[in-house]
């Protein structure tokens, strides 16, 4: 079989010609070049899939269960075809990763909101299990290097990291920005200068192989608090643009990018190991520079245009900044709002308010418009948690419970009015005893 190497004019590039069957033994190299580029569409990529995977959820309706089950089934279905392609082809390898993602995510998700898994003990475990990948995959194979990953058995150890590492930068970025209380803001600041030290280390002769998987770690939690800082609302610290925006938004960038990176593989081939990027260098920064810029130009100047608050609740939090049980409708005055000598979680009347709107409809007995109304609540509540829950952590996750609890009461095959009355008094009384400025 003949090989031939396609020198571009500025980096090399490797095809294989035409001929019989390829083997293992004939695979070409399976990930991309580490580039500028490459760190801008991973950053990116890691916002997107939380916040499709949380769209699917609350949005669509579809429950954390079913979205884990679909997000998994694709992903799997992603891998196949991945595992099937003999070179890097840039758009199936740049799903896979946003699938890993998502399925990442939950898998942290799981263990921390359904088992009830501290972040200090998944942050740990997690480290454990990526330690223990690296050491397999280095006895089986000796060498870590993702210029390498040329078998199948070298690209199901360097996924299986892939996805720990997922999982990894999941739950040390909570740990950090809930557990901690550092919140996204400045998560993004820690995250980006740990980044930043990373490069540093590697350019004053740090193992390349360390530091590039330092970095894949932390460039999860600066993905999520990128886009935490997006999404939240101006009032929580964040640009307000929500989720739907900031995924096209980040989409958009990754699509263009992505494009180029399957129009230079089609065009040259595959980058040979250890290569520069095609196109070369000054390339490489422009594009990713320039995609990075966008995103930012486009999502402070469409902050711009948003409130602090959804445009379907802002009149009625002002008109009823605050809504108490057995006052619904009394007239009475508002008393002037303080902050709260015991929490952090701020204003929470736009909660009180849909809170107030389904207890009116569980009054009339009219549980069906209640169930309506709640998933107002719901998507709101999911909407600011980034934002709420690094301010107090212990006290969020009890809204978060009774929360559920209405839900659920609502949701059951038949609902019944005393208990969608009694969970919903019971959420009202928490919400206006946490509620402050």
């Amino acid at each position: 079989m003949n090989r031939r190497l396609t020198d571009c004019r500025k980096g090399r590039a490797v095809s294989v010609a035409a001929g019989r069957p390829m083997t293992s033994r004939d695979w070409l190299t399976k990930v991309p070049a580490i580039t500028a580029v490459f760190w801008v569409i991973k950053v990116l990529s890691t916002t997107i899939g939380e916040t499709f995977a949380d769209y699917l959820a609350v949005n669509v309706g579809l429950g954390p269960a079913v979205t884990d089950v679909i997000m998994l089934a694709l992903l799997v279905g992603a891998l196949v075809v991945q595992f099937r392609t003999r070179q890097y082809t840039p758009w199936i390898y740049w799903l896979c990763v946003v699938l890993v993602s998502i399925v990442g995510t939950q898998l942290t998700d799981f263990f921390t909101d359904t088992l009830g898994v501290s972040l200090y003990v998944s942050t740990a475990v997690f480290t454990v299990v990526l330690a223990v990948v690296f050491i397999v995959w280095y006895r089986q194979e000796r060498t870590l290097a993702i210029t390498s990953i040329d078998t199948p058995r070298r690209e199901a150890f360097y996924w299986g990291a892939i996805l720990t590492t997922f999982a990894l930068g999941t739950a040390s970025g909570d740990l950090a920005t809930e557990a901690l209380n550092l919140g996204f803001r400045n998560g993004v600041l820690i995250f980006g200068g740990l980044i930043l030290a990373t490069w540093i280390a590697n350019r004053a002769g740090a193992g390349q192989v360390l530091t590039f998987w330092i970095a894949y770690v932390l460039t999860r939690p600066l993905g999520a608090s990128l886009g935490d800082l997006l999404t939240q609302d101006k009032d929580l610290g964040g640009l307000a643009l929500g989720a739907s925006v900031t995924s096209i938004l980040f989409f958009a960038a990754i699509l263009v990018l992505v494009a180029r990176e399957q129009v230079l593989a089609n065009r040259y081939g595959v980058v040979a190991k250890g290569a520069g990027p095609l196109g070369g260098h000054r390339q490489d920064y422009a594009w990713a520079g320039a995609a990075a810029l966008a995103v930012a130009v486009i999502g402070f100047g469409l902050s711009m245009t948003h409130t602090s608050q959804p445009a379907t609740d802002l009149q009625a939090a002002a008109d009823q900044s605050s809504v108490t049980v057995g006052q619904q409708g009394s007239g009475t005055a508002t008393p002037v709002r303080q902050a709260h000598p015991t929490t952090k979680l701020g204003d929470l009347s736009k909660f009180a308010v849909i809170v107030g709107d389904v207890q009116t409809k569980v009054t009339k007995n009219d549980l069906a418009g209640a169930k309506t109304r709640v998933k107002d609540l719901e998507v709101a509540w999911d909407d600011a948690e980034a934002g709420l829950k690094p301010r107090d952590a212990t006290k969020w996750h009890q809204l978060d419970s009774q929360i559920d609890d209405a839900l659920t009461a609502l949701r059951t095959s038949t609902p019944k009015q005393t208990d969608c009355a009694s969970t919903l008094a019971t959420l009202m009384h928490t919400l206006n005893k946490f509620d402050g400025i």
